[in-house]
């Protein structure tokens, strides 16, 4: 089936408002979280032939938290789908004003290929939430998963509102020439770029995900150990292969020292004397990747692994020293398991080093001086931050997970998810009776200096005590004076 044919057969579904319904969207979240359920060996085996996950970071990092988010969707998408109900001027009183959120339409999903089931299906959950339909665009990258997808994730869920599409980059610029009422694009930003462009024909939203260079600052006065330990992890988790991976570290000639003594330790203890015959340690996707990845050690001065292996597309866990900025490590995202070091001689250097380039998907700061802390907060802008650890910050369902600049726009996970799927529809309701069209006299014309400044009074904002708190305030003592009346008359009769 073609693009247009897949996009056309899902408007249809959508302008019939099959997906509006709350009960619907119901069964296909259930429906989703079977596939999940059902399928957890398969998509361990998928993981293990595209990117040779360990089964630990297959099923934390994809399954269980793609398992765990939707059933947070299902316990409170039926509460986040209510109006919400603003606060109003004074002029409003006799309205009801809400915001209602409703689907756009048809939305097309474009997932990345280093978490190939969570990139494409996560962003899916919200979508079905909000009302949409949606056509899931996976990875070719990362075939096994694709054509996994593909051939599953149809026999649960609704073949008319929900499409799965494969190919490659012909494919999907054909796909982007098509109409949508929504993008949701995980990658590289230069193919952001060209995404945020088609979606401009008929200016259609888009969140981009996109990634950077995610730096890292290192103080002086951290425990050395957990702090290598907590670098080095968010590094080699997927062989680096993370939008929000620690792209390079910033610390002091004395820092550098320790954090490459204990992460030769560490890796140690890890992964064994063979690093390459570990079944923990991720590979790189394919060839193309490999060669770019281990073109970047050219002349570098390797400080721990520099190993690879272009048959198995191995890179052990590298650290390089003495980087410089004009290194071709600092060029362009590493998305590989080296991390180069650039000495600093304190935080304002390396706050002013970050700030030189674009602004990173992800910022994590190690250091036990709030002083310090808090400065790089004020001063650097990033997506996301963590302190005193990395990735993690990923596992707070309550707090957006996206980009600034070029590391992307818009934002998800939990609730996030829903609202980017949703329009907020701004509606104000009022009756036509006739005391509520006294109050609005005064805007019709003729006017006078009597009638705007009744209107001036009216329309201006309350500071402190809202005005609906005090409209409840009246209603209850209201109440409470109508009960005594009452009393009163019954003790008198």
């Amino acid at each position: 089936m073609s693009a247009k044919e897949i996009v056309q057969r899902a408007r249809t579904a959508f302008l019939k408002g099959t997906t509006k319904s709350l009960d619907f969207r119901q069964k296909q979240l259930e429906a989703l979280l079977r596939f999940y359920k059902e399928n957890t060996s398969k998509m361990l085996t998928v993981l293990d032939k595209d990117l040779r996950k360990s089964k630990q970071e297959s099923y934390l990092t994809e399954i269980n938290y793609l398992i765990n988010d939707l059933e947070g969707v299902i316990a409170e998408y039926r509460d986040w789908a209510k109006p919400s109900k603003p606060e109003k001027p004074l002029v409003n009183a006799m309205d009801d004003v809400q915001i209602i959120s409703e689907p756009y339409g048809v939305a097309l999903i474009i997932g990345a290929w280093n978490y190939p089931l969570q990139l494409s299906l996560l962003p899916l959950a919200g979508a079905i939430a909000a009302g949409n339909c949606a056509i899931v665009k996976p990875s070719e990258v990362s075939p096994e998963t694709a054509n996994f997808i593909k051939e599953n994730l149809p026999k649960y869920l609704d073949n008319e509102c929900y499409h799965v599409y494969l190919g490659g980059v012909a494919e999907t610029t054909e796909l982007l020439k098509e109409r949508f009422d929504y993008i949701f694009y995980t990658g590289s930003t230069n193919v952001g770029r060209i995404v945020h462009a088609a979606a401009n024909k008929y200016l259609t939203p888009v969140t981009l995900e996109l990634g950077g260079k995610s730096p890292v600052f290192l103080d002086d006065d951290v425990d050395m150990t957990i702090a290598t330990k907590r670098i080095l992890w968010g590094k080699c988790v997927n062989a680096g292969q993370t939008c929000i991976a620690p792209d390079y570290l910033l610390c002091s000639k004395q820092a550098s020292d320790r954090f490459v003594a204990e992460g030769k330790k560490i890796l140690a203890e890890w992964y064994g004397n063979s690093i390459k015959d570990s079944p923990d340690l991720c590979r790189i996707v394919n060839e193309n990747h490999f060669k770019r990845v281990t073109k970047l050690l050219k002349n570098a001065n390797i400080a721990i692994g520099g190993e690879f292996d272009s048959n198995e597309k191995f890179i052990s866990p590298t650290v390089v020293v003495d980087v410089k900025p004009d290194d071709a490590l600092m060029q362009e995202e590493i998305f590989g398991p080296i991390l180069p070091i650039i000495t600093v001689s304190d935080v304002s250097e390396a706050i002013a080093f970050i700030n030189k380039g674009e602004k990173p998907l992800a910022l994590y700061v190690f250091s036990n001086d709030n002083k310090k802390v808090k400065s790089i907060l004020s001063q650097v802008s990033a997506g996301g931050v963590c302190v005193n650890d990395t990735i993690m910050h990923l596992t707070v369902e309550s707090l957006p997970f996206g980009g600034v600049g070029s590391s992307g726009m818009g934002a998800y996970h939990g609730k996030s998810t829903f609202d980017t799927f949703s329009h907020k529809k701004s509606t104000m309701i009022r009756s036509l009776n006739k005391f509520g069209e006294m109050l609005m006299t005064s805007r019709y014309p003729p006017y006078t200096e009597k009638k705007m400044k009744f209107l001036s009074t009216a329309l201006k904002r309350r500071e402190g005590i809202s005005f609906r708190y005090l409209m409840h305030a009246a209603l209850f003592f209201m109440g409470l004076g109508s009960a005594f009346l009452f009393k009163y008359i019954n003790n008198v009769i």
